[in-house]
């Protein structure tokens, strides 16, 4: 039997081999496996900010009305296994041994062996089926057409959270070549809930493919809505008829992830799971993503942030602006070189007293020299370090010498180096 670490090394190894877009891998394992798909329903999340928040939301206001939720999503920010949960449960350590071997098993009857993310995706698919959930709140993991969760055939529901440009090299250089990729998820009559506002081109390519395939089109976010009060840990707004909702999520874009979950709610009451309002004020409450604008040391006031492309790091600097007015953070940073790392820095410079820069632990890690660069070409003073703990200890220094804020942010991958650090960090699956 195939020990949880053999199993995570396995994985491993097959993600060294990097990604190849396309079908008939997925398809070819699910088949050997007997198509654990099938027997699942499934809502179906695409966009390029906000999805992975959304699903969160979602599942937990869905585990609040008594639904036993399957919840798949990307990347994790502390242990492998959060990528496949029911509830807010991650998968066990043997329970995923397990089902690695198994898949493994049918991998290695395959004359082109499936990605890693393939083999992921088949194995959230075969806990999923075993554990009976029902629905499974399933993100993208990148664009949507030709991305493994695809080998889905008709989801209760189709959700774009919305477009802008990432992933370019991969998906297209406009939004409107991107929203084409992440409406390949339409499927014949299924609605669709659009989180693009009318008007720009992505809402238009959403609208195209969604009249091209019969599906109702709903747009997400366009009811009234009001933050009333926002502070670290919690949130409370109104959104339509309903008054003084509270999440424990401190971003001020969270409402508006929250508010997408509550138009989502009607589409699926339609299709057989309605939720109460006692469980969907309970579902929020208890909504947990951690990493995003997270609160970890109160003094200095330490916050992460996992924004990685340029609307991400937009919407992180409103959030910077309400919560820290006229006090210029330092920041720690450490970005992917295949991300807008230039635009990154143009947008965060006017707020920063200082950066230091680390590369995360990932071959695709920025060299932090090139990163400090951008920042002082930007006014801002930089310091590039080779590591993520001398990084942090200077940054904590200066922060506290400042008598500033610190904020982490550019990348998900560097809170399970940095997390630890700071208490509290280590948790079982």
């Amino acid at each position: 039997m195939m020990t949880y670490e053999e199993a995570l090394s396995y994985i491993g190894r097959v993600a060294s081999l990097g990604s190849r877009p396309g079908l008939s891998r997925i398809r070819e394992l699910c088949r050997l496996l007997g198509d654990p798909q099938d027997s699942l329903r499934f809502i179906h999340v695409a966009g390029t900010n906000g999805k992975g928040s959304f699903c969160a939301i979602l599942s937990s206001v869905l585990t609040a009305a008594g639904y036993r939720v399957g919840r798949y999503t990307s990347p994790y920010v502390l242990r492998f296994n959060e990528r496949i949960a029911i509830g807010n449960r991650p998968i066990g350590d043997k329970t995923l041994a397990r089902l690695t071997e198994r898949v493994k098993r049918a991998a290695d009857r395959m004359a082109d062996p499936p990605t890693e993310f393939e083999i992921v995706t088949a194995i959230g698919f075969c806990y999923f089926k075993e554990k009976k959930c029902d629905p499974v709140v399933l993100e993208v993991g990148l664009g949507g057409r030709l991305d493994a969760t695809n080998v889905i055939e008709t989801p209760l529901l189709s959700v774009v959270t919305g477009i802008s440009l990432d992933h370019t090299a991969i998906l297209g250089d406009t939004e409107e070549k991107i929203a084409a990729e992440k409406a390949g998820i339409f499927r014949p009559g299924v609605p669709v809930l659009s989180g693009c506002a009318r008007g720009t081109p992505a809402a238009a390519v959403i609208a195209k493919k969604a009249a091209e395939k019969g599906c109702p089109l709903v747009y997400a976010r366009e009811g009234s809505l009001s933050v009333k009060r926002a502070v670290l840990g919690e949130t409370v707004f109104d959104y339509g008829e309903r008054k003084d909702l509270l999440i424990r999520l401190s971003a001020l874009y969270q409402p508006q992830n929250a508010a997408a979950v509550l138009d989502a709610l009607p589409l699926l009451a339609e299709r057989g799971f309605p939720v109460g309002e006692e469980a969907l004020r309970r579902g929020l409450r208890r909504a947990k993503w951690p990493a995003r604008f997270e609160r970890l040391a109160a003094r200095p006031t330490v916050v992460f942030d996992g924004s990685h492309n340029p609307e991400g790091i937009a919407a992180l600097c409103e959030s910077v602006r309400h919560y820290f007015p006229g006090a210029r953070p330092v920041l720690l940073t450490g970005v992917m070189r295949d991300k807008d790392h230039a635009a990154m820095a143009r947008l965060l410079s006017p707020l920063a007293e200082e950066a230091f820069t680390f590369p995360p632990q990932n071959p695709r890690a920025l060299d932090p020299a090139v990163l400090a660069r951008e920042y002082e070409e930007n006014g801002v003073p930089a310091h590039a370090f080779p590591a993520s703990a001398p990084a942090l200890s200077a940054a904590l220094t200066s922060a506290k010498e400042k008598k500033r804020p610190l904020l982490i942010c550019g990348s998900l991958y560097s809170y399970a180096e940095l997390r630890p650090l700071f208490g509290k960090g280590k948790r079982k699956g």
